[in-house]
Order: structure tokens, then sequence, then C-alpha cells
């Protein structure tokens, strides 16, 4: 059953089916073994924290791969949430809407938690509450987009040791407001006392908070206001936030590539359960896929006479995907043959690459209405 969810379930059920024991029994034709109703009646009895405890185990034991893209010190962690549609039916236990909250690791590209929450009453600041336990105080640095800033969650984060750059132009304070209209690069400001209703909710000291207002000019003339809780403007310089702040874009990318090339919305039961089976065993697999196809990447002492369009450029992480899907599943069951074709998947994906333009002037998207529902949006009747 784990071993079946791991692989990305992206067509119909008894598609993956025959074609994942096609692939344990080195069949070149599909193999029916196990029948989709079978498969529903098993998964009722399957837990999803398995998945959750086995990505917390991973991304434990691929710490080393990620330290190389620490920022001054510290691990940068981005937070952010995003709406789900799940395709179902009429009548059915599973709801189409749904939030999914990541806290994402930016540079090795790895979920480091993942969670889904209902959309009634659902707040992006409650979901980071609900997972600040999965940060390490003094040692990750939080990346928040306009959605988070409070006095509260401030003054938690704070009285917690967890450090923080998040953007705040749009939340109508008034020593923002000043900070703006003074023309200043930045400046330490103290911050309103939390209401008491919050601050007992969560348990928060009320008390002011002073933090760091930095101005940051984006490439296409924009004014941001980044605040951070890192108040040593000689270790922590205000240039180098700007480009740290940016780092936070890649918790969006995951979305994309999770909801998209995995097909989250396309749940493949009818139940909250399977949904969260789906979600863990595929954020589980995202990680999987990332750390494998990144392994296949050049090493800094491999370069040595590369040519620089191959130095500029990256593994495609959707190629990595598809090129490794059928292989994953033979490697964990050691099916013979696996380690083989494994190693001719990673040539593959090392030779499909994309340029790495991290200094490509971004092209926003006018804003529009879609003419349509994707169709994973709408309801199966």
């Amino acid at each position: 059953m784990a071993g079946l969810m791991l692989s990305g379930l992206c067509a119909s059920v008894q598609a993956e089916l025959d074609g994942f024991f096609s692939t344990l029994g080195l069949a070149r034709d599909r193999i029916r073994q196990v029948s989709a109703q079978a498969f529903s009646k098993a998964r009722r009895g399957f837990s999803a924290t398995l998945f959750s405890a086995a990505n917390a185990h991973l991304v434990s034991v691929a710490e080393s791969h990620w330290q190389r893209f620490a920022w001054q010190g510290l691990r940068p962690v981005a937070a952010d949430a995003s709406r789900l549609q799940v395709a179902t039916r009429a009548g059915a236990e599973l709801q189409p809407d749904h939030y999914a909250f990541a806290l994402f690791l930016p540079g090795p590209e790895l979920t480091l938690h993942a969670s889904l929450h209902a959309v009634v009453g659902g707040c992006e600041r409650q979901m980071l509450f609900e997972a600040l336990e999965h940060l390490r105080p003094g040692q990750d640095l939080l990346l928040l987009d306009r959605g988070y800033p409070a006095a509260w969650l401030v003054a938690l984060l704070k009285q917690r040791g967890i450090d923080f750059c998040m953007r705040v132009d749009a939340t109508g304070w008034n020593c923002v407001k000043a900070f703006l209209a003074s023309g200043e690069a930045e400046r330490r400001v103290r911050l309103p006392r939390p209401p008491a209703k919050e601050c007992a909710v969560y348990e928060v000291t009320r008390e002011a908070v002073e933090v760091r207002l930095i101005r940051d000019l984006t490439p296409e003339g924009n004014v941001r206001v980044l605040m951070t809780s890192l108040l040593d403007a000689q270790r922590y310089v205000g240039g180098e936030f700007g480009h740290l702040y940016h780092r936070r874009w890649r918790v969006e990318e995951a979305f994309k590539r999770i909801k998209h090339r995995l097909r989250l919305e396309a749940c493949s039961g009818l139940t909250y359960l399977a949904l969260q089976q789906d979600f863990a065993a595929k954020v589980l697999a995202d990680n999987l896929f990332m750390l494998v196809a990144d392994s296949a990447d050049l090493a800094d002492h491999e370069l040595d006479g590369i040519d620089s369009a191959t130095r500029r450029s990256r593994p495609n992480r959707t190629y990595a995907l598809g090129a490794l899907k059928p292989v994953i599943v033979g490697c964990l069951f050691a099916v013979r043959g696996a380690r083989a074709a494994l190693r001719r998947a990673l040539e593959a994906v090392l030779n499909t690459r994309c340029r790495d333009r991290k200094t490509r002037k971004s092209y926003p998207r006018p804003p529009r209405k879609k003419p349509h529902l994707c169709a994973t949006y709408r309801p199966v009747r």
C-alpha cells in the first residue's frame, strides 16, 4: 500500500495498480493482480501518518544536503498555504474545498512539513501557529508573505526565539507608514502591543516588540517593506534581505509541482482519509524525487571542463518526476535490475536540463478571470 501510494497516483487507480505490479513482476505487459475495489477497501485501515513520519526522517537524513543553502548560518524556511479544489462527487464524504499548508526549504527544494486544513474558519496564521513545533529556535529563519503579519504573531515568534523576515507594507501599521514616508533605508521600531484577546488565546506575553524595518526596491521599481527580528545591522546587511525574501517564492513552485505535476487535486478516493493519504504520500514522493534528481546534478568538483551553459543549468525537475516514477518503486522493493534502471534514469535526468536564470526579470501576469474551471476543479457527477 505504501509503495503504491508513494509512486504517485496520477492516473486511474486500476491503471496505477496494473502498472505497479507489472513493475514488481518485471513484466512488459500490465498485470491484473489487484482490483481497484480491493485497494479502496484495504486503504481504510491505513494511516496517513506513516508518510509524515517517513518525510520527517527523510529530511533529517538529507540535512547535509541543505546546509550549503544556509543564509548567515540560518536555515531559511518559507511558509505558505494554497487552496485545493478536489474532484469529488455530490453527496460523497470528501468535500471539494481544502487548504494545504507547508513549511518549505528553498534551495534543497524539500517540504519540511505539510498539513491539510478545512476552508471553514481557515486562517493562514492559525495554520502557521500549529506548525511552529517543526521549527528550530535560533537555527531557522522564517520567510512570510503579506498575509501573515500580526502583532500577536510577531510577539509569539519573538517569545519562542524564532527569527523571521516578512513583508509588511500592506499592514497599515503607523510605524510602517512613517518609515515609508521617511525615505530611510532601514529603521528599528517598536510595534504596538498585541490585543489582549489574541494574547490570551495564543499564550503570548502582551508587550511591545522591537523589530527592524528594511526598504527593498524591486527590479520593477516597486517599494517593499520587510520586517525582521535580526537587529544586528552589521552582521545582517539590509541590502541582502530583498534577495532572501525572494527565495520564499520556491514554496509556490512546490505547490504547483504537487498540485499539477502529481495531480494532487485528482484524489484517488472519495473519503477524507484518501485525501490525507494522497497528500502526505505525494509530498514525500516529491521530496524523494527532488533528492534523487539533485543527486544526478554535477558536483562542484565535477565542473572543471564543463561549458558555461551547463554550469548555469540544472536538471529539469518536471522531467525527473516522470523519469523516476517507475524506477523508484522498484528500488524500494529491491526488484532485480532496479539499480541499473535507476542509473539509466539518472543519466537521462542529468542530460535533460533547463537554464537556471536567477537574474531573469519577472513578468507579472495581468489580473484576469479564468474562462472556465480546470477539469480537476469540477465535481465528478
